[in-house]
């Protein structure tokens, strides 16, 4: 489940402050008020988990004083200014210097929603990605989150290491939800560029002015350097590069070619849009598809990976009923079957809703896996299971895989109780450990 930003409203007038808050919080935000911009800033600090909502005009330090030092805490924190009507030059300058928008009283309160959202769902990619740099420091660890063992994955583990030696830009496509933002991490932390910077921006983000200026700049002196600046070495990754306007396609394609050969600054470019009968290759312009496409990753969707769904599941439920104090549910071998026949649209990321979901219905000593798969997300339709059939083997096969897996975990690799629990000979249990490529020092 997503995690619940908060929006801090910073207002010295108190009916300001409460009607901003009212109409965020009925539009689904979770809220926090403070009367002055010294109050916010006890509470707000680098990686806030959030974005900030200030008025310009406040005794004391005002809002534009609250950016600076916002901006020198965390420049990745959105702020957004509201304004009165002679103060918009001063909020352009704000943008310059690292504001995320500004809204100019009165303002349409469903502006102030579409602001608000764009603006945390800005924030939690920048979160998330932070939390990546510094969980997946090193290549080897970053492989690692790239679990599965289906031919699929095997392909792009090679992909990415062969992919992550190189100097070309990458383009990385695939179904939302399979993991494209992990797989760009990864290229970068397996290469040579691995100690140097690694910069994200959504370009659905931001407006186009806005993420102009984000990319190239110019910026206000003291303020934010241009993305483009910032990546200079390292890496810079635009996800959702279909987004780009027409001009910023020129842009960036300028950019690339004075960059020469090698570049630089890696472009790795993400395309997250799969309208029905669009590609990437038709939202941009040719010249700049080429340049980004010469070294391309396409990853696999989930419901073509086979067995790695029961692994996933497993590894998902195990951290889940850590997370929550309470046992992981054991998978039946019709829900093994369920789970392997499920369309998947929202591929990985449907799989983790749909594993913590499976751990607070077990929890609760309720519910079932195949009423989960059934339920419709507003985010990927419904999850209806599919009717396309499997060879029997291959069910039997990829549950007695999860089962022993599931159980040589929960015993921490003693080889004794799982024989003791699954019934099986030492001898058997061996034979079927090595056909799927389990090894006890996995799981001591």
């Amino acid at each position: 489940m997503a995690r619940a930003m908060k929006v801090a409203i910073v207002d010295d007038e108190e009916d300001m402050r409460q009607s901003v808050s009212q109409w965020l919080a009925l539009s689904g935000f979770d809220t926090e008020t403070y009367p002055s911009a010294e109050d916010a800033l006890k509470s707000i600090g680098a990686d806030f988990a959030g974005v900030v909502v200030s008025d310009i005009r406040m005794p004391g330090m005002d809002g534009m004083a609250l950016l600076k030092k916002l901006m020198s805490l965390d420049s990745g924190l959105p702020v957004i200014l509201i304004t009165g009507h002679g103060d918009v030059p001063m909020a352009v300058e704000a943008m310059r210097i690292g504001a995320y928008d500004f809204l100019e009283k009165p303002f349409n309160p469903d502006r102030m929603t579409e602001l608000a959202k764009r603006a945390t769902q800005a924030r939690r990619m920048t979160l998330d990605n932070r939390a990546l740099r510094k969980e997946l420091s090193d290549g080897s660890t970053l492989m690692k989150k790239l679990i599965g063992s289906s031919p699929a994955m095997e392909r792009l583990r090679e992909d990415i290491l062969d992919l992550g030696q190189a100097d070309g830009h990458v383009l990385i496509d695939g179904e939302t939800g399979t993991g494209k933002t992990l797989v760009a991490h990864a290229l970068h932390a397996v290469g040579p560029r691995a100690g140097k910077k690694f910069v994200v921006v959504s370009c659905a983000a931001y407006s186009e002015d806005i993420l102009a200026t984000r990319l190239f700049g110019p910026m206000e002196e003291g303020g934010q350097i241009p993305l483009v600046e910032e990546a200079r070495g390292g890496t810079l990754v635009l996800e959702d590069v279909e987004a780009l306007s027409q001009s910023l396609q020129a842009r960036l394609l300028t950019f690339i070619n004075e960059q020469g050969t090698p570049a630089e600054t890696r472009i790795v470019a993400i395309c997250n849009d799969h309208e029905q009968g669009r590609t990437v290759e038709d939202a941009l312009r040719p010249d700049l598809y080429y340049r980004l496409a010469a070294l391309k990753i396409m990853l696999p969707p989930l419901r073509s990976r086979g067995e790695d769904i029961l692994t996933l599941f497993a590894r998902l439920t195990e951290q889940f009923a850590e997370e929550y104090g309470c046992e992981a549910p054991q998978v039946t071998a019709q829900e093994a079957a369920q789970l392997l026949q499920a369309p998947w649209p929202g591929n990985v990321r449907q799989l983790i809703n749909v594993a913590e979901r499976a751990v607070l219905q077990n929890r609760r000593g309720s519910g079932s896996i195949a009423s989960l798969l059934m339920t419709d997300n507003e985010e990927t339709g419904p999850a209806a299971i599919t009717t396309e059939g499997k060879p029997l083997k291959e069910y039997v096969e990829s549950f007695e895989k999860m089962l022993i897996d599931n159980t040589m975990r929960r015993h921490k690799g003693s080889i004794t109780a799982v024989m003791d629990e699954l019934c099986l000979p030492r001898r058997t249990l061996n034979e079927k450990m090595a056909k799927y490529g389990l090894q006890r020092q996995d799981y001591l």
